[in-house]
This record gives structure tokens, sequence and C-alpha cells, in this order.
């Protein structure tokens, strides 16, 4: 917040001849210690965030608070006059952790508790590559009141209809104009004097999504991990739930708690229960998109999705789960088989995508390519041969490589005129489903590595269909292998070290610093 726009009393601003009710200032300061300039960001947040929730306990208590009541983001600010990087060999294979040229580049920050190894990561490598100190301090962005209760605090809940109205009068509701993917989306332009963004998401954006994690998947974001496999079937995630109490159970278990909706834990046998345990509640019902989660202690473990069927979904979800910075995101699910020659059962490791499924054609133009990565292909190949124990042509026969159509039309089989089907045979497709486009697309759009491994349950183009005993036959033979590809493919992604994952290939040439 520039001083200079504001005369200070205390707690009180005239700012604009309006009275607002602002917290204590605290002033920037420049750093050249990454942890240093992380703590003075944790300063600036929780002051914020506790003069929003004292406020706000007084609103919901009935008193008149005095004045507009505001608190504003920290911001992080770096500033350099030339081209060159002084990075060291680690960073200088990274495709993040510097800025495009010379110019002042800034981003606002939220949740240094959540964020905090990722934030100080990403000072660290611009100190490393630029030599230049970073300004911290606090910005002009309100912090929405609805963006500041904690967890499980639920105090407007027992407010008036009348007294709810009004907080629009009292405090900062969020602002959608502060929420838009033009970074993301390589549309934005700075205006003459304004800095360059330092991250694909602003802070606003960011609480955007974490509050819609929590309603889309009935789990808190602290419990999302750095790899996410998404499903559209509910058989995968009872198969992930059973693998999961199977982990806790054993106490020499890799992975240190199991979390389901409603932020239920079950922690690994012989270990203590964790503050904050007891709160978790099974939900009366499963959310949208329920969420599970195999907790590590670095949050390298793996988060399970079902988004159900349909590109809305794929969209929505993979939309949230981007701010949370994840290393790979993979679709695992079934698909219709194209070919005459692939039979129920057999994979589909897509390295191409038709898009028809119409969900980001306004933010990623249909002529941008989505490329096949290198790092993802190889580690869910590997895992389809160290599960399935083949090898050579065996494992050919049953995992073909192709390109995967992604269609917004479920019956597109009863069209008329046989469009789609000429459609997909034109772009050599072989596998046909509703979500893995759009899930690999937004990996794209938002530097996520990205990869999809199908498993073919019906040939309709060759008079294959489900039918209730055969696909039941289906479901039991194969859910629990394709699951545990993935899984095992998760491993191998893991061990190769998620520096090597962030492709150049999800870069652009006037690219954000933040990874």
């Amino acid at each position: 917040m520039d001083i200079a726009w504001a005369q200070k009393w205390g707690g009180w601003t005239v700012h604009n001849e309006q009275m607002s009710y602002l917290p204590a200032f605290i002033a920037p300061a420049r750093f050249t210690n990454p942890a240093a300039a992380l703590a003075w960001v944790r300063e600036i947040y929780d002051a914020n965030i506790a003069h929003l929730r004292e406020a706000m306990k007084r609103y919901v208590a009935g008193e008149t608070l005095p004045g507009h009541v505001r608190a504003c983001y920290p911001f992080v600010r770096v500033q350099t006059d030339t081209v060159a990087r002084l990075n060291s060999s680690d960073s200088a294979r990274l495709s993040y952790g510097f800025v495009a040229g010379p110019g002042r580049f800034e981003t606002t920050l939220t949740r240094p508790d959540l964020y905090a190894t990722y934030y100080l990561e990403q000072f660290t490598l611009l100190l490393a590559n630029h030599e230049v100190a970073l300004e911290v301090g606090t910005s002009t962005q309100p912090i929405p009141i609805h963006f500041s209760f904690a967890e499980n605090d639920h105090i407007e809940g027992s407010l008036s209809a009348e007294r709810r109205q009004l907080m629009r009068d009292v405090f900062d509701l969020p602002d959608l104009a502060a929420m838009d993917d033009g970074i993301s989306n390589g549309t934005y332009q700075a205006r003459p004097g304004e800095s360059q963004p330092l991250s694909l998401f602003t802070a606003p954006r960011v609480d955007y999504s974490l509050h819609r994690l929590r309603h889309y998947t009935g789990t808190a974001p602290e419990y999302f991990q750095n790899f996410v496999l998404f499903t559209n079937y509910q058989f995968y995630i009872d198969e992930f739930v059973r693998l999961g109490h199977e982990a806790m159970a054993n106490p020499n278990s890799e992975y240190m708690a199991f979390v389901e909706p409603g932020n239920v834990v079950t922690r690994r046998v012989g270990s203590a229960v964790a503050l904050g345990d007891e709160l978790g509640k099974v939900p009366p019902r499963l959310p949208q998109m329920p969420g599970y989660h195999l907790v590590r202690a670095d949050r390298s473990g793996i988060t399970m999705v079902n988004i159900g069927v349909g590109p809305a979904n794929a969209k929505t979800i993979t939309d949230h789960i981007a701010v949370l910075r994840p290393h790979a995101w993979i679709m695992l699910g079934h698909c219709a088989g194209l070919r005459n020659t692939q039979q129920l059962g057999d994979y589909v490791l897509a390295h191409g995508y038709v898009r028809e499924d119409h969900v980001l054609d306004e933010e990623l133009p249909l002529w941008v390519p989505i490329p096949a990565l290198a790092e993802i292909q190889v580690a869910l190949e590997a895992a389809v041969s160290d599960v399935t124990q083949l090898k050579g042509q065996e494992l050919k026969r049953i995992m073909r490589t192709g390109t995967v159509a992604s269609t917004d039309n479920r019956n597109w089989e009863l069209l008329p005129d046989n469009g789609p089907q000429r459609r997909f045979s034109q772009s050599r497709a072989v596998a046909l489903d509703m979500e893995s486009a759009t899930i690999a697309a937004n990996g794209f759009r938002f530097r996520v590595p990205y990869g999809t491994l199908l498993c073919v349950s019906d040939k309709p183009l060759h008079g294959e269909i489900k039918l209730p005993g055969m696909a039941n036959h289906f479901y039991r033979e194969r859910v629990d292998q394709h699951l545990r590809i993935g899984m095992r493919a998760i491993e191998l992604l893991r061990e190769l070290g998620v520096d090597q994952l962030h492709s150049r290939k999800l870069r652009s040439f006037a690219e954000v610093a933040f990874q």
C-alpha cells in the first residue's frame, strides 16, 4: 500500500474523503535473503487477515464499525535492467525462476502458510538468477472478506438477511475483474507504467480457486498433493479408497495419511493424530467432484478426483487445481476404442488430441497444438510395463499410442450425417472420450505437465457396446490394474525429479517467472 495516498492515524485512514478502517501500516522492505522475504510476506498477510477477522467478529456481534473495513494482500516485486541471467548450473536447466527481460515485475501473494515451500523456491531462484533485491510490501489490492475466514470459521452464518446484505457497504467483496485468466491465456497487457506479472495467478484468483476446491471436492486445499489423478468413473475411486486404507494399515508406508471428503483423515498406523483431524466429518452426500488424498510429508503424494462425465467438469476442476501449481496431472478413465484391432481392456496412451469439447475455445484457440510431454509419456509406458510385466511386442499388443478425441456430445454416434465419425477418422484418432483433451489443454494453458492413459470399455463403431454383465466383468478385471499403473507412473515421475517435469514446451517466450 503506497503510504503517499493516505494519511493515517492508528487504525483509521482518510481515503478519498471516505473514512476507512485499516490495519496498522507495515512498510515495504527489500531482501536478498529468500527466507527473510517470505517471513515479511507472512507478517503482512497475517496482520491484514487478523484485522479482517476481528472486524468481522465485531460486525457479527452487532457493532457499528468505524468506517469501511479494508485490508490488502502482500506483494513481491523485482526490478532488473538487463536481459542477462546470473544463474547457477542447477537453475539454468529450469523453465522458470527468471523474468523475461528488463523491467519491473510484481504479483500479489496469499496464504503463505499453504504456499511457503513454493514461494521460498520462487524467491530463491529469482535472487540466484538476477542478483537483485526482492521488494515485499502491502499492495493496494483488497482482500475480500470471504477469503479471510479460517477453514472451519462460519461466523457469518449467524447473520440476519438484512445484516448480510449490508456487508457490501462495510467490507470488500470478491471482485471478478481482479480474477480473470488473462495472464495464463497470454492476453494480458500491462498498462503504461504498470508492473509486468510475476505469476500466472494474482492472490484474489488463487483465493477464489481455493474456496471452489473446498466446494467441489469436499476437502481442504491443504490436503491436495502435487501429483493428481483424474478419473471419470467411481470404480476407480472405490479402488483408490481401498488402496489408501491398505497403505494406512502398513506402518512402513511412504504415505502418512489418507484423506476423504469431509476432511476425514486416517493416519498411518502408529502415527499420532494431528491437530484438526478431529474436525473431519463424513458428509451426508458426496460433493460434485469428490477428492481423495494419499498424503506425503513433502506434498508429493497422490490426489485423486472423480470429475464425473463431461468436459465442463474437467475444465472446472483443473481451472481451480492449477492454482496449487501441481507437478503433473494425469487422466485415467474409460474410452471408446475406434479401431477394429482394439480389444476391450486395451490401453490407449494419448500422444495427440482432437478438441471437440468446446469448453476452452475462448481461452485456448483450436489452432494451438497440445504436444505430448516426453517425461509423462515415458513414465506411463514404463508403468504399464511394470504393472502388466509385458514388454516389447507383447506390451504393444495391449497398449496403443495415438490420438484421443474428446467430444461434448455423448451421443455423437447418433448424428445422421456421420460427420463426427468422418472427422475422427481423418484425425487418425484411436479413442474417444469426453474429458482427456480438456485436461490436457488446461494443463498446457496453465503450464501443468499432463498425460492421458485410457482403457477401452466399448467399441461403438464395431457393434461392441456396454452391456451390464460384460461391463461389470470388465470393471472388476481392469480397474485395479489401470489404477495401479497410474500410481506407478507417479512414483516414476517422483523418482525422476520434479525439476525435470516442467517442460519448456509449456512456457511462452514472454513468460512469468513463477513456476
